[in-house]
């Protein structure tokens, strides 16, 4: 199984020119290739591939304003043409947004491949230096395992990490228990239970608001292309990382245990792109990071031999009665208990949607039931059209 482990390192001053340089070349060709592409379409209507864009850098290293492009190594600004080619492919498969050019204030990356790095005694050279990468190391390495791609990256509150891919081969598949648990997401409680247990929700950006509105403030003050605005922005930086970071650890704490003591998790399959559309809980929903939790869930059951089951968004798992089934109309989210007016029930909201969806979960893990509801179309029936005349019945 393929896997990347990212570690912090601390560059020496001739390490981090060389690297700053590297990132800065890269975001440039990415950058050319990628208006080069956009042009030939809008213009021509032609489609430049990764093959003419590699012929198009040949081109720009003999460029005399563009030299500086020979100082690196050629490898990183290939594997950027081809991760742009990655994009477009993504792009033209409806799987993401047109390219966007990258901007030097967002950090940058930088790729190498076996050819453009030597891995001897445990330390890694990078290509261009002269003395290993200085990199903290806060976990081994699998035993017999060697990176086949070393990625180098520069966050924007000057951080800088490598990411080490390998091929491990450790089976670490975890025994068998016969546990198994369904999970509400929800803000003021990151997630409940279905055995009852609610977990809060550390809402870890309202721990730094104060301080990150402060220094947002304090930077919009700043004239632009000063080294007072490049102080902001860096203090604004190092802020928004440490609540990436508060939240990341946690969400890995949690999904960790979950994994650990469940054979089988059943979740929602939220769309939450959509639910943060609502400018009333956008904010909120996004703290939570519920995307996160199931991605990382999904790559920590494959890693140990557990199973994410997933349901579908529709179901009601708050609005219908665990215990004899009933739906309710109308549930406001202002309700967290309510009793049931088919059979008196008193309900916790999120303790009886955790207990729907691993009632619902098992039904799809046996026998591969549609919980959606099915919805019958009667034929013949006239709909209107935008300019509200009827149209003839469907044959």
């Amino acid at each position: 199984m393929e896997k990347a482990y990212r570690y912090r390192f601390y560059p020496t001053t001739e390490q981090e020119q060389i690297l700053r340089r590297t990132i800065g070349c890269v975001r440039l060709v990415f950058n050319r290739a990628l208006a080069a592409r956009t042009e030939a379409w809008y213009e021509r209507q032609e489609r430049v591939d990764y093959v003419q864009t590699s012929s198009m850098l040949t081109q720009w290293k003999k460029l005399e304003d563009l030299q500086f492009l020979n100082e690196v190594s050629c490898v990183p600004l290939q594997q950027g043409l081809r991760h742009l080619q990655t994009a477009f492919t993504n792009f033209f498969a409806g799987r993401a947004r047109y390219p966007n050019f990258k901007n030097k204030r967002s950090g940058g990356s930088a790729e190498f491949t076996k050819s453009a790095f030597r891995w001897k005694d445990g330390q890694v050279y990078l290509a261009k230096c002269s003395e290993p990468l200085p990199i903290k190391w806060s976990r081994q390495l699998p035993r017999g395992c060697e990176p086949s791609t070393i990625t180098v990256r520069l966050e924007p509150s000057g951080r800088w990490f490598v990411s080490l891919r390998i091929d491990d081969p450790t089976d670490e598949t975890m025994q068998r228990v016969e546990s198994a648990v369904g999970l509400d997401v929800g803000v003021s409680s990151l997630i409940t239970l279905s055995t009852g247990e609610k977990i809060a929700n550390p809402k870890a950006f309202d721990k730094y608001y104060q301080k990150l509105r402060k220094a947002q403030k304090s930077l919009s003050r700043k004239q632009k292309s000063s080294r007072n605005r490049d102080k902001a922005r860096l203090k604004v930086a190092r802020l928004q990382a440490k609540i990436s970071d508060s939240r990341k650890d946690h969400l890995h704490k949690l999904t960790t245990r979950l994994i650990r003591e469940n054979q089988t998790i059943v979740v929602e399959d939220l769309a939450v792109k959509n639910m943060v559309k609502n400018p009333k809980l956008a904010r909120a929903i996004s703290d939570a990071a519920w995307g996160e939790l199931v991605r990382q869930l999904d790559y920590k059951a494959l890693w140990y031999g557990r199973t994410v089951v997933k349901i579908d968004r529709w179901f009601p798992s708050s609005k219908r009665c665990g215990n004899c089934g009933h739906v309710v109309d109308k549930l406001p989210l202002s309700i967290r208990e309510w009793d049931c007016p088919n059979c008196g029930t008193h309900h916790d909201r999120d303790v009886n949607a955790a207990q729907n969806i691993l009632a619902v979960g098992h039904t799809v893990t046996v026998c591969g039931a549609n919980i959606r509801p099915d919805r019958h179309k009667s034929k013949g029936q006239l709909r209107k059209t935008r300019k509200g005349r009827k149209q003839k019945p469907k044959s």
